[in-house]
Order: structure tokens, then sequence, then C-alpha cells
């Protein structure tokens, strides 16, 4: 006989479990302790072994739905499929695809790929994920993303100006895909046939500062600035030392070696992954120990503002460029670094290939071996106080008002 509302409403626990039976196996187990539990008993399909399965908890789950899942069940096991192990199928099926999305493998592919790069990278890269893909995709199963779909997220990004952007987003999704299609997560990269469809890129360099009398009109003015002493410091070491603006502001106290007088980067900070050597300039020395009785009792040597168990913001050397009046379109400051080739090349006569290694570019020799961080120490310590000395001359000479554009090769 059926139950009815309000049987199921007022069953009461006993002193031990009980049934109450409704229609077509189904029936309502009152446990001791006051559960209702709906089960269904049947056979399977194909042994006619007799199992149980759960339907639902009362009054979560009430008698009209309880019979609508007991007649699901049914149906499937008249298309001869145990119920039970439907259920087990689609709970596989549903931590599949749970673990399978775009986000799940992208933060997968982040902690298997990116260990070894810069924090700056690392943290540009999970900035792009977190604010340009994951909104969009990252709930979505990986292998059921289509081009079309990727697409309309770039050209979102392309929408905003960011046409660099854009083509990076697609460069770290196609990592991710191809990273999920190595796992078995994945069949198919469909970043890698949207690329027609975004905007080109124009290549552009940092702009710079290369005539002699700019360039000492530019120290003087870095000489005369009035911020910070952390940031009037590293304004003094970007010509001097020309290294990556990330390298700059991330300097540690524990990677200068004073009895060497030299900066020692290791090879997690660098753009190529080797480890790199910064000869220290006498002038740049004597930065360094003005800044020290500040800084020094800290990890960094330009620590934030906002706290100093992190480094300065990467815009702390634009922002200061910008209020001396030197905007973006004068000189940024990876500009210094091509100031420093251009006249060490031009100027000062030094040779490229030092030049090039002390900039921690990638150079092979004519036996294709590549960068190591002691070649050309001695000649790149030499280059590097003759540069700091050069750079001097120019402010004296524009204080004087007779900045020369000179070669000092041979001096």
């Amino acid at each position: 006989m059926a139950l009815t509302e309000l049987q199921v409403k007022q069953a009461r626990a006993k002193e031990k479990d009980y049934k109450l039976s409704d229609e077509k196996g189904m029936f309502l187990l009152v446990t001791k302790t006051g559960g209702r539990y709906w089960r269904l008993k049947y056979r399977h399909p194909h042994t006619k072994k007799e199992r149980k399965l759960a339907l639902g908890v009362y009054p979560e789950t009430s008698l009209k739905r309880a019979r609508q899942k007991r007649d699901e069940a049914r149906n499937l096991i008249l298309d001869g499929i145990d119920p039970s192990d439907h259920r087990k199928a689609l709970q596989a099926e549903n931590h599949t695809a749970a673990t399978n999305t775009f986000e799940a493998l992208a933060l997968d592919w982040f902690a298997t790929k990116m260990g070894d790069k810069s924090e700056s990278h690392r943290r540009r890269t999970m900035r792009l994920l977190e604010r340009d893909l994951f909104p969009y995709l990252g709930r979505r199963p990986i292998g059921k993303i289509t081009p079309p779909e990727l697409l309309i997220i770039l050209k979102r990004i392309e929408a905003r100006g960011a046409i660099e952007t854009a083509k990076r987003a697609k460069q770290t999704a196609s990592q991710v895909f191809r990273f999920a299609i190595a796992g078995g997560k994945a069949t198919n990269d469909p970043a890698s046939v949207v690329g027609d469809q975004l905007q080109p890129t124009q290549s552009k360099n940092f702009a710079t500062i290369t005539h002699p009398m700019e360039v000492g009109k530019l120290l003087t003015a870095i000489e005369q600035y009035q911020g910070t002493p952390t940031v009037r410091a590293a304004l003094k070491l970007s010509p001097m030392l020309f290294c990556r603006p990330g390298e700059l502001r991330a300097l540690e106290w524990s990677e200068i070696n004073w009895t060497e007088n030299r900066i020692e980067l290791p090879a997690q900070k660098m753009k190529m992954r080797q480890p790199h050597i910064i000869p220290l300039a006498r002038q740049a020395t004597e930065v360094l120990r003005e800044i020290a009785p500040l800084t020094g009792r800290f990890r960094y040597v330009f620590p934030s503002p906002r706290g100093a168990s992190r480094c300065m913001s990467e815009n702390a050397v634009r922002v200061a460029l910008r209020n001396m009046g030197y905007g973006n379109d004068a000189i940024t400051p990876h500009g210094f670094r091509a100031m420093a080739r251009t006249l060490l090349d031009e100027v000062l006569g030094e040779r490229v290939e030092w030049i090039e290694h002390q900039l921690a570019h990638s150079v092979k020799d004519a036996n294709g071996t590549a960068y190591n961080r002691t070649k050309h120490l001695v000649q790149r310590t030499t280059m590097m106080q003759k540069w700091a000395d050069y750079l001097d001359r120019l402010k004296a000479s524009e204080k004087a008002g007779n900045v020369i554009s000179a070669n000092f090769s041979n001096q």
C-alpha cells in the first residue's frame, strides 16, 4: 500500500530501525536515531542479485521527489543498466570534469612549468590568467573549448586597446592547452588556429636618450631630484648599471659581493635563466653605501614604502622620470639599457661582445658556446668603470655648459 505524506511526516524513531514500504520496491528507512532515508530495493538487471539504491533523505527529498527518482532508476533497469553503477559513473565523470577545467589545468601548468621563471614573469602571467582568461574560461571543461569561444575572449582584450596583451593571452592559453594534451586531458589546441584573426602587434623600441648633451641634462636632473632616498638611489644606479628594471628594483643586499665589488644575480631572477654578474664602478658602490644605513636591515635594497617585505614598485622609477619631465616618449626605465648599448659602442668604442654580455643577452662565441657569467669579466669590469666616469663627465659638462660629442675609445 502506498505511503502518504502524513505517514512519512509522522514517522518517529523506535528502539530499532524499521521500514515503511511504498510502491515498486521503494521504502522509507527510519533509524533509531530519527533519520528518515529513502531506499529502493531492486535486482541487478543481469546478475539478478538484490541491491539497494539510496534515493535521498527526508524532508530534503520529499515523497514525490523520491518516487520520481525511483521511476528514473527503474527505467534504467528496464534498459539493462544498473542504477547504482550508473550513479558511480556519473560521479566519476563529474569529478573528472571538475578537475579538467581550464582553470584547474592552468594552475597545474603554472605550478609545473613556471617555477624556474623570474618573479616578475610569474606575477605577470598569473595576473593575465586571473584577469583575462579565468573569468570566461575558468570553469569550462578544457576539452570543450572551441577556437571561436577563445577568439571572442581575445577580441575583448583587443577592444580595450591591449593588442600585445591579447597576443600574450593567446600564447599563454596555448601553453595550457598543450600541457593538457600531453596529460591526456584534451585533444586539441584552439589557440593554435586563432592567430590570423588577431591584430598584428607593432614592435616598439623602448624610448631612450642617446645624444650626449641630452644625457648630461638627464643625469643632472636625476642628481637634483627631490624624491625619497630609495627612489633617488635607484634613479642614479639605473644608467650606471643598465640592468633590466626588474633586476634593479628587486636587488637584495645578499646579492652584493662587497669583497669582489660586484652584484651577483641568481639564474631565477634573470630573463635568460643564467646567473649574471654586474661589476660595480666606484660611483655605483658609493650610491649603495649611502643607502645601506636606511635599507640595509631589510631584504631588498629598494624596499616598498608599503612594506619592507616587498621590493619597490615597477612604476617607481618611471613615475620619478615623469615628475622630472621625462615621459614614456622620452625615456623609460628600460631605455637606460639602450642608452648604454649605443654610447658604449658608438662613443666609447667598447667591443660589442662585452656590451652584450653585460646586458645579459644570449651571446654565443665562434664555437657556439653560450653566455656564462664570468666571460670577459675583467674587460667588463674595466668597461663599467669607464662608463661611470663617462657619465660623470657628461654631467659635469652639462653643468659647465659645454657638453661635446666625442669618441673616448682611446682614453
